[in-house]
C-alpha cells in the first residue's frame, strides 16, 4: 500500500474526498490479483466473480500480458492512425484469424461503449437509414448513443431527449420483429446474452429470426458482444452457438487482458466510410494492441472457452441443486451465470462477500457470477458452498 495511504480507512476517505459519486462502492480495498483469486488491503482473500465485469477473462496477474505491455511501453506506447503501426497490423490479422471471414475490417477504440456508438454510426452511414431497433432489458452503454439503445429508465431518464429513431421490441418474442424491423431500419442491435439486464440467453429462434429480417429487409445486424466475446460463453464468440454472422460485432471488455479497449469487426457490406467521419485518439494504441494479442494469445493457448462451459455447468449445476425457495431461477450460458431470487439481490450480495466471494447484481434481484475463465474446479466448489449459504 502507498506510504501515504497507510490503511484501508485512509484509502476509502482519500477517495471519498474526491470521488464523482457515481458508483456506488463497497468497503472493501482491492490491491492485488492472482488468477481468479484477489487481495484486500488487509490480505483477506477472495473469489472474483466479479472479474472486472468481463474484463478479467484470463484472470489477474497474467504474466504474458504484463510482460507484453511492459515490453511495448519502452518501445513505442502512442502511434495514431495517422500511420501503420507493426503491433495494430498483428491483431488486426489476430482477429481475422479467429472471427468469421466476412468479418475481416475493424476499427479499434477504448470501450464497449464507443464500439457501439462507432458501430451505430456505421449502419447509418451504410443504409442511408436512421431507424435503429434494439432489444426491451438489453445494455449497450451510457454514451448518448449507445444510451439510446440501452433499456431501464434508471439509465436513461435523466439524460432525455436521447438521439432520435431508436425504439425497443421484447427480448425473445421473434413474432415482435416483423413490424420493428422495416425499410426504413437502418440495424437491430442485440446481445445474444443480456448480461446487466438479467443474464437472459437468446433464443436460437429471435437470433435467426432477427438475421433473416435484417437480410430480407435491408437492415443491419449488430451483435454486442462486448460482455460475452473471447470464451466467456463456452465458445469464443457467442455467435458460434446461434449459427449466424452479424454485419457488425461489437467487441470490448477482455479483448486486451484488463487494458482499456474496444474493436468494431464488420464486414465488406458496410462499404467504404467516408474519411474523417468517425475516429479516436487512443484507439488502436500500440501498447493496447500488445495487451491484446497477448491477452488472446492466452485464450486460446490456455482453451478457456472449454474451461469456461466445463466449470461453467459445474456451478450451474451446484446452483440449482441449492434447492432453495429463494431462488426463482438459475441461467446463464458458460461462466455468464445469472441466479433470479424472489427478493433484493444486495442482501445475497453482501452474505457472499462476507465469506469471500465477489459477485455482481444484474438488475435488483439477480446475482450474476462473472469469474475469470482461469477458475479452477476447486474454485468453483468454494463459490457453490458460499452460494449455499447466502441463498439457502
Amino acid at each position: 500500500m502507498s506510504a501515504t495511504l497507510r490503511s484501508t480507512a485512509d484509502v476509502i476517505a482519500a477517495e471519498e474526498a474526491h470521488t464523482s459519486g457515481l458508483y456506488t462502492k463497497r468497503g472493501i480495498v482491492l490491491v492485488r490479483g492472482d488468477g481468479a483469486t484477489v487481495y484486500d488491503s488487509e490480505g483477506r482473500e477472495y473469489i472474483d466473480c466479479v472479474g472486472g465485469q468481463g474484463m478479467a477473462n484470463i484472470g489477474h496477474g497474467n504474466a504474458a500480458v504484463a510482460d507484453a505491455i511492459a515490453q511495448q511501453a519502452r518501445t513505442l506506447a502512442s502511434c495514431t492512425e495517422l500511420f501503420y503501426n507493426d503491433r495494430r497490423a498483428e491483431l488486426y490479422d489476430v482477429l481475422a484469424r479467429i472471427l468469421p471471414p466476412s468479418l475481416d475490417r475493424f476499427f479499434l477504440c477504448n470501450s464497449g461503449t464507443e464500439a457501439v456508438e462507432g458501430a451505430l454510426k456505421f449502419a447509418r452511414a451504410a443504409t442511408t437509414r436512421t431507424g435503429i431497433v434494439a432489444a426491451m432489458r438489453g445494455f449497450h452503454g451510457k454514451t448518448m448513443g449507445a444510451l439510446s439503445a440501452t433499456w431501464g429508465p434508471e439509465y436513461r431518464d435523466l439524460f432525455g431527449p436521447l438521439v432520435p429513431d431508436f425504439s425497443h421490441v421484447p427480448f425473445n418474442k421473434p413474432e415482435a420483429l416483423d413490424a420493428a424491423i422495416t425499410d426504413r431500419t437502418a440495424a437491430f442491435i442485440v446481445e445474444l446474452v443480456q448480461g446487466e439486464g438479467g443474464v437472459r440467453p437468446a433464443t436460437h429462434e429471435f437470433a435467426e429470426e432477427a438475421a433473416r429480417l435484417c437480410a430480407e429487409r435491408g437492415a443491419l445486424l449488430i451483435v454486442d458482444e462486448v460482455q460475452t466475446g473471447f470464451g466467456r460463453t463456452g465458445t469464443l464468440f457467442a455467435i458460434e452457438q446461434y449459427g449466424i454472422v452479424p454485419d457488425i460485432l461489437c467487441l470490448a471488455k477482455s479483448i486486451a487482458g484488463g487494458m482499456p479497449m474496444g474493436a468494431i469487426a464488420f464486414s465488406r457490406k458496410i462499404g467504404d466510410l467516408a474519411k474523417r467521419s468517425h475516429s479516436t485518439t487512443f484507439g488502436g494504441n500500440p501498447l493496447a494492441c500488445a495487451a491484446a494479442i497477448a491477452a488472446i494469445g492466452e485464450i486460446l493457448r490456455q482453451d478457456l472457452a472449454r474451461n469456461a462451459r466445463d466449470r461453467g455447468a459445474q456451478l450451474q449445476d451446484g446452483l440449482r441443486a441449492i434447492g432453495s425457495d429463494r431462488i426463482r431461477e438459475v441461467r446463464g450460458v458458460g461462466l455468464l451465470v445469472g441466479v433470479e431470487l424472489k427478493e433484493n439481490a444486495a442482501g445475497a450480495l453482501r452474505a457472499l462477500q462476507d465469506d469471500g466471494v465477489l459477485a455482481l447484481g444484474a438488475g435488483p434481484t439477480v446475482v450474476r457470477y462473472l469469474p475469470p475463465l482461469v477458475i479452477t474446479d476447486r474454485q468453483i466448489d468454494r463459490v457453490i458452498a458460499a452460494s449455499t449459504k447466502a441463498l439457502g
